[in-house]
């Protein structure tokens, strides 16, 4: 779920017509199929593990300094938001690398009969 800060962001490089290939808040949203949370017993520790859509996971935490301040229902909010913004340079790594082989595609055709040929593929 975008935040205010990604919603003012967004609406920016919008009204800007900045329309070239990029991430946005909704396509980090839609990377996120499944999502499970973890309390460690006696402690104010939430972890929240989000599945990606190719089954990887990201881990995000949160904790209370204080366990008379801890609240379940804000750490999970907390240890979500972590995790999802770790998704932020994952799918950035993915998207440049798709538009890094659009623009080099020789670069990858020896690479791939090499991989192949080593048992990597």
């Amino acid at each position: 779920m975008a935040n205010h800060d990604e919603m003012a962001i967004e609406k920016e490089i919008q009204s800007k017509n900045l329309n070239a290939p990029r991430l946005s808040p909704d396509k980090i949203d839609a990377a996120i199929v499944g999502e499970a949370y973890h309390v460690f017993p006696g402690t104010t520790m939430t972890v929240c593990a989000l599945t990606l859509r190719n089954g990887f996971q990201v881990v995000g935490e949160s904790a209370a300094a204080s366990p008379s301040n801890f609240d379940e229902a804000i750490g999970r909010k907390i240890a979500r938001d972590n995790a999802r913004n770790k998704i932020w340079a994952l799918e950035g790594y993915l998207l440049k690398d798709q538009l890094f082989r659009q623009d080099h595609p020789a670069a990858f055709v020896g690479a791939a009969a090499g991989a192949i040929k080593a048992g990597r593929s």
